[in-house]
C-alpha cells in the first residue's frame, strides 16, 4: 500500500510545475482543456442525434399507427368483423378503420397536393390521439355528411385558409359524363388546423370523416385498411404479421419500423460517422498528453535520477508517470462530461438565444422536418465516450513513462 501511495503521490505532485506557479502546470492545463473540449463536443453531437431520433419517432407515431393491415387491391370489405377479432388479439390495444388516397385541394387560385385520410374519430382515438396536436377544432366535428376537413398547419398556410373557409378536394377517380371523364371533386369546410411539428406531415395531411371519404371515393362500405395500436411498439413486425394471419391473411401489412426505415437508418448511420469523425478530435486531444508527458519527463530528469539512486525500480518510475498521465486524462474527461451535459441539457434555450441575437433560424422545418434542436443525453453514450477517451489517455502515457523508466541515473545527473 505504501508503494502505491508513494507513486500516486508523486504522480499527483508532478501535475504542478512548481509550488509557486499554481496547481496545474500550463502544459498539463492545455492537455486537460483540449481533452475536455473533445469529450464535450462528442457528447453534445451524439445527444442532438439522439434527441432528433426520439422526436422524429414520437412525431411520426403521433400521426401514424404502429401497424396497418390493408387490402391487396386497396379495399377491405368485411372490416367490422376483422376489427372485432383484432380488438381481442393479444398485444393489440386498439384497431380503427381508415380510408386513404392522394388528392388535390384548391382554394381560390391556390392548389396543393394532399394526403386524404378518412377516419372514425371515436375508433381513431384508440389508435392515435390527435387531440393534443389540434390548434383549433375538434375531431368530433368530423361527422358523417358534414363534409368537414381538418388540415395540417403548413397545408392551411399554403392554401391561405383558416377555420370556416371552404376548399375543394379533387381526386383522380373520374366520373364519365357526356363531355368526357371529369375528375371527382367535392367542397369541404375547414373545421380545424392540425400541427404535428413535422413539415412533411403538416404540409400534406387532410383528415375527414370516413363516411365522407367513402362517398367521395365511391367505396361503399369498404375501407382501405385497419390501423393498429400495439402494447409493445418494438414488437410491431411480429404482432402485425400474426394479426393479419388471425383475420385470414390475403392482406398487405406494414409497420412503423419498415414504413419509415430510411429515416431511422440514416440517423443511425450518421451517428456512427459522427462518432468516428469526432473521436479523431478526442484522439488528437488525448495524444497531446504525449507531448505534455515528454516535457515533464525532460523537466524531471534530475528527480528521476535521485529516485533511482534511492532505490526506486524502473517499474516504480514508470508507474509515477502513468499515474500523472492518467490523472490528466481523468480531469479532462470529467470537465468534458460536465460541460457537454450542461450544454446538451440547455441546448434548445442556447440555440433560441443565439437565433435571437443573429436574427437567423438555424433549422428550417421544410428541410429538417422540425424547427427545434432537441438533445437527449444517454448514459450509455457518455460511458462509451468516457471509456474511449480514458483508454486513449492511458495509451498516450506509455511512451513517456517507458522513456522515464529507462533513464540511467548517472547519465541524467551528468547531463544536469
Amino acid at each position: 500500500m505504501k508503494r502505491y501511495w508513494y507513486e500516486g503521490f508523486l504522480g499527483f505532485r508532478y501535475l504542478s510545475a512548481s509550488p509557486h506557479r499554481g496547481f496545474v502546470s500550463l502544459i498539463a492545463g492545455i492537455a486537460i482543456v483540449g481533452l475536455a473540449l473533445g469529450v464535450a463536443v462528442l457528447i453534445i453531437v451524439l445527444s442532438v442525434m439522439n434527441g432528433f431520433e426520439e422526436v422524429l419517432r414520437t412525431r411520426i407515431l403521433s400521426l401514424t399507427a404502429h401497424g396497418t393491415i390493408s387490402g391487396i387491391e386497396g379495399r377491405i370489405p368485411n372490416w367490422r368483423a376483422d376489427i372485432a377479432k383484432l380488438q381481442v388479439f393479444p398485444g393489440i390495444n386498439g384497431a380503427a378503420p381508415y380510408i386513404e388516397e392522394q388528392g388535390l385541394m384548391t382554394h381560390g387560385d391556390k392548389s396543393s397536393g394532399v394526403q386524404l385520410r378518412g377516419i372514425d374519430p371515436q375508433a381513431e382515438s384508440r389508435v392515435v390521439d390527435l387531440s393534443p396536436h389540434l390548434l383549433s377544432g375538434r375531431l368530433t366535428d368530423l361527422t358523417a355528411g358534414s363534409y368537414r376537413v381538418i388540415l395540417g398547419k403548413a397545408l392551411a398556410e399554403e392554401l391561405g385558409v383558416k377555420v370556416g373557409d371552404r376548399v375543394v378536394l379533387i381526386v383522380a377517380l373520374g366520373d364519365v359524363t357526356p363531355v368526357g371523364v371529369l375528375p371527382r371533386m367535392r367542397a369541404f369546410q375547414v373545421a380545424g388546423i392540425l400541427s404535428v411539428g413535422m413539415y412533411e406531415y403538416d404540409r400534406r395531411i387532410a383528415v375527414m370523416a370516413i363516411q365522407d371519404a367513402a362517398k367521395l371515393l365511391r367505396m361503399g362500405e369498404d375501407v382501405t385498411g385497419i390501423r393498429l395500436n400495439l402494447v409493445d411498439m418494438y414488437a410491431a413486425p411480429r404482432l402485425v404479421r400474426a394479426a393479419a394471419l388471425a383475420i385470414g391473411g390475403n392482406v398487405e401489412i406494414q409497420d412503423w419500423t419498415n414504413e419509415h426505415v430510411n429515416f431511422f437508418r440514416s440517423i443511425t448511420i450518421t451517428k456512427r460517422i459522427l462518432f468516428v469523425m469526432l473521436s479523431l478530435m478526442v484522439g488528437v486531444a488525448a495524444f497531446n498528453i504525449v507531448s505534455t508527458m515528454v516535457m515533464v519527463v525532460k523537466d524531471k530528469r534530475r528527480d528521476i535520477a535521485i529516485l533511482r539512486t534511492f532505490g526506486s525500480s524502473p517499474a516504480s518510475i514508470l508507474s509515477v508517470f502513468v499515474v500523472q498521465g492518467s490523472l490528466i486524462g481523468v480531469l479532462g474527461i470529467l470537465f468534458g462530461v460536465v460541460l457537454g451535459v450542461l450544454i446538451a441539457v440547455n441546448l434548445q434555450e442556447l440555440v433560441h438565444a443565439l437565433e435571437g441575437i443573429v436574427g437567423f433560424k438555424f433549422l428550417d422545418a421544410r428541410v429538417y422536418f422540425m424547427s427545434d434542436l432537441p438533445a437527449h443525453v444517454r448514459a450509455t453514450d457518455v460511458l462509451r465516450i468516457c471509456g474511449f477517451a480514458f483508454i486513449l489517455a492511458c495509451i498516450s502515457t506509455v511512451y513517456p513513462a517507458v522513456r522515464a523508466a529507462r533513464l540511467l541515473p548517472a547519465e541524467s545527473l551528468r547531463n544536469d
